[in-house]
């Protein structure tokens, strides 16, 4: 069952083409690895994904649906969440407020309404325990490590449930030890039936967690393969265009 299918997605900017023709899919409890170089395209197709833009060509399918997304809270409607690679999280907030901002929970009727912090500080807890993480919901992001901000970012995406989880290079610039959190969490998605799609130049992350493998190169994909039928050498092949396609 395809969750998501992208058909001969195009984009330009003026007079570049960012991506030509790109077809795509990913099924439920399935997790796809998005490689390529510098300005191969794999951040455009994620923000079109994400519905940050609206290709200049193509057609988007959601469980077998036709869908258009104008903007990133239809893409957040239809079940899409996208963990960005600077994690765009406020320094200044805590956890449980970076979780929930802009779905804030408030209790009481119109003027007399106010925020709901102890319920969000409670949900926000039940998350982080979802995912393993040591992450406190009354911890500043400021004082945090590479992979506590890492587990806000991907518990935001939780608060909804949603069906797909995109993540932008969300094991770049951290210790070893958080990448192994990230992998681990992203195993957590798959389990419990999300589908993600995971952009990396990390090639040891992508063959730890993903199903398959696709590869854009110049705004093309020149592979998408199973990972069991593939190997790092191949992928590398193509990603600096050793190989042709595959």
């Amino acid at each position: 069952m395809k969750l998501l299918e992208l058909k001969s997605i195009k984009m330009n900017f003026g007079a570049i083409q960012a991506l030509q023709e790109v077809n795509l899919h990913i099924a439920p409890g399935e997790a796809l690895g998005l490689m390529g170089d510098n300005g191969a395209g794999k951040s455009t197709l994620m923000k079109i994904i994400a519905g940050n833009f609206a290709p200049t060509a193509g057609e988007i399918f959601l469980e077998g649906k036709k869908v258009i997304f104008n903007r990133p809270v239809d893409a957040r409607k239809s079940g899409i969440e996208i963990v960005y690679q600077d994690l765009a999280l406020c320094d200044n907030l805590t956890a449980a407020a970076n979780v929930f901002l802009g779905r804030e929970l408030e209790t009481g009727v119109g003027f007399f309404s106010k925020l709901n912090h102890t319920a969000m500080y409670n949900r926000a807890a039940e998350l982080f325990k979802e995912l393993k993480s040591e992450t406190r919901p009354r911890d500043l992001v400021a004082q945090m490590s590479g992979g506590q901000r890492q587990a806000v970012a991907i518990a935001r995406t939780r608060l909804s449930d949603p069906k797909i989880v995109l993540m932008d290079e969300p094991t770049a610039a951290i210790s070893v030890r958080q990448v192994a959190e990230v992998l681990a969490r992203i195993k957590q998605l798959k389990d419990t039936g999300h589908a993600v799609i995971l952009v990396s130049h990390r090639m040891p992350d992508v063959f730890e967690v993903c199903d398959r493998v696709a590869v854009l190169r110049r705004g093309s994909k020149v592979a998408d393969k199973a990972i069991s039928q593939t190997s790092p050498e191949e992928i590398t092949g193509l990603i600096t265009g050793a190989l042709e396609a595959a």
